[in-house]
């Protein structure tokens, strides 16, 4: 699940991997160290027969495929327009990693109707606009927050970029060095090269397709005839949506944007049939690494090749319901691994894929813990599927848990407008609609199979951060890294 894989931070420090966004907000967004997150067990809540209210969505698709979907809450005279385009690093061999992040820097600069970033800058701040973009490995999205009665000049904001943009050679060479300078941030920082290896090795073949942030070579070597390519492949109407979310309504949206959209011409061939996604080949082998880096703790983080959106949607049910289920403080899990003191926090997470998804344990523990800490984490593993391991309540309650958080997630409309687009992208609006009420129908023989089929006794990778001084305490060995 995208919301929940190590989201709440025990390790304020440390970054989610997986995401790279602009610098350019007007409304700046807060920017930390790459690195895992651990999340903090989840106080459980009694399970109850009252079922939360599920986001009412209104969608339609233009006669040119590009797809609206409405979220409208009149509580507030806000809305947040954001553009979503299927594209980030899953689309990139490696002459092209890196470019979606570039693209994504060149939206908010000048297009037909600004012709330069100054004045585009200039006008989006006069009018209160706040708006961002970010770049995972299956979506790129690009989003406008303001006060409802800027509706219209927002969209047409957004409808320039998207259709106009005029990539402007000294505008490209400034965002060029704002991301190779991200890509130097993030090398300075150990974590990065925890998640760097980890996907290095679970994703071997295809190494560009999970990484968004891109490589300093592809970035520094692109040219404006590549952001034409990335905009021709990819930044068209049958492969985008448009996510209003706020003080709207459905019917006036859908024809603002047919008047705005409706004429923006169609790609001839599906850009996925044309060039289609690669298929990660599966783990042959468990592989364990000692990563040195100066942290002060050590960081443990065990990756398998997890369930595919379109392939195996109900194991992707089970992963979100177990994760939930292990972070409750009195299950099995936190008690034998954070109660007992070998370490200071765990997680288990799941990260929803239409391209294989991973799947993550990640702890923290000490040197003189570190041995027994991965003993006791495989031992854990061993009994997931123990009839006893959860009890029928911690099911339920996990479910609950679920379905409060999206709830919770809606409170910030701006932000759900993120959720939405993700969803999109990776799963289909179908999926999403469909995620609660098929997520309360998982079983214990569901979590079974999910379990069986990529976690107990499959390949994977196990990496430990450490330092020199650390490693020298702990002395991991590769075979104890992958449990054996």
């Amino acid at each position: 699940m995208k919301r929940r894989l190590l989201l709440l931070l025990l390790i304020w420090s440390l970054f989610v991997p997986f995401v790279a966004q602009t610098s350019s907000a007007a409304v700046p967004v807060p920017q930390t160290p790459q690195g895992p997150r651990i999340s903090a067990p989840q106080r459980a809540t009694a399970a109850t027969t009252a079922r939360l209210p599920e986001a009412e969505l209104a969608d339609r698709v233009l006669s040119n495929g590009l797809e609206i979907i409405v979220l409208q809450d009149h509580s507030e005279p806000v809305v947040t327009i954001e553009l979503a385009a299927k594209n980030g690093s899953y689309t990139e061999p490696p002459e092209l990693n890196g470019l979606s992040h570039l693209y994504e820097h060149m939206f908010f600069k000048a297009n037909r109707a600004i012709a330069n970033a100054e004045d585009y800058l200039k006008t989006i701040g006069q009018m209160g606009i706040a708006y961002n973009g970010s770049t995972r490995e299956e979506v790129v999205n690009y989003y406008f927050s303001t006060t409802s009665p800027n509706l219209r000049t927002a969209m047409q904001f957004m409808k320039d970029a998207a259709r106009y943009p005029l990539f402007d050679d000294k505008e490209f060479e400034r965002e060029r060095e704002v991301v190779i300078g991200e890509i130097d941030r993030n090398e300075s920082n150990p974590f990065y090269y925890l998640n760097k290896e980890m996907n290095d090795r679970l994703f071997y073949k295809y190494q560009s397709r999970k990484q968004p942030l891109g490589n300093r070579q592809t970035v520094s070597t692109a040219t404006t005839a590549m952001m034409r390519l990335i905009q021709s492949r990819y930044y068209v109407p049958n492969n985008a949506a448009l996510v209003v979310t706020g003080d709207v309504k459905p019917e006036e949206i859908f024809q603002m944007a047919q008047d705005l959209f409706g004429d923006w011409p169609r790609r001839e061939k599906d850009p996925f049939v044309e060039f289609p996604l690669v298929e990660h080949p599966p783990l042959t082998k468990s592989e364990g690494l000692v990563i040195k880096q100066p942290v002060q703790n050590v960081i443990i983080q065990i990756g398998w090749h997890g369930p595919s959106i379109g392939k195996d949607n109900a194991a992707t049910y089970a992963a979100d319901v177990f994760s939930f289920i292990l972070r409750q403080p009195n299950s099995r899990f936190q008690r034998a691994l954070v109660d007992s003191g070998l370490v200071t926090a765990v997680d288990l997470g799941y990260y929803t894929q239409r391209n294989v998804g991973p799947i993550f344990l990640t702890a923290q523990t000490t040197p003189e813990k570190a041995q027994a800490a991965l003993a006791a984490i495989y031992n854990e593993i061993s009994h997931f599927n123990d009839k006893d391991y959860f009890t029928d309540e911690q099911l339920e309650s996990a479910k609950g848990l679920l379905e409060a958080d999206d709830l919770y997630s809606r409170e910030k409309l701006s932000e759900y407008a993120h959720t939405l687009s993700f969803w999109w992208a990776s799963t289909g609006i179908d999926y999403f609609r469909g995620y609660l009420p098929t997520l309360r129908r998982t079983s214990r023989a569901d979590i079974n199979r999910y379990v069986t089929t990529y976690i107990q006794g499959k390949p994977h990778v196990s990496l430990a951060l450490m330092s020199e001084e650390a490693q020298r305490q702990a002395q991991l060995k590769p075979e104890e890294l992958i449990g054996k």
